[in-house]
């Protein structure tokens, strides 16, 4: 169950778990050997396969490898974990979302960047 939006340090506590998402997110890949650049503000994180450092413009958007992320949401869907499509959506974590779903996510995420990898 989620909670109340006017609980004291609600946002905070969200974006930290966002934080401990994305941070996952980026450890995981780099430790199977794959180049994602995670972003995150707030709740809002976004999934880039690439070597940048940092994506910021329409332009490096563009330069990321959006097969490589069709083939990562297709194989985390595998996994039970529904994320958005598309390589230019951004993904959100809710107050509903815990210690529990963040590990399976970041379980999901470690089997499928092994298998990109491959």
């Amino acid at each position: 169950q989620g909670a109340s939006l006017v609980q004291p340090g609600f946002f905070e506590r969200l974006t930290a778990r966002t934080e401990q998402l994305a941070v996952g997110l980026a450890g995981v890949a780099r430790d199977a050997g794959v180049a994602v650049c995670v972003q995150q503000v707030g709740a809002m994180f976004s999934l880039f396969f690439t070597d940048q450092d940092r994506v910021g413009t329409f332009d490096e958007v563009l330069a990321c490898d959006a097969q490589q992320y069709r083939r990562y949401f297709h194989g985390m869907r595998k996994q039970g974990i529904y994320l958005a499509p598309s390589a230019y959506e951004a993904a959100f974590v809710s107050s509903c979302h815990g210690d529990d779903e963040i590990t399976r996510t970041l379980e999901a995420a470690r089997a499928v960047f092994s298998d990109l990898r491959d």
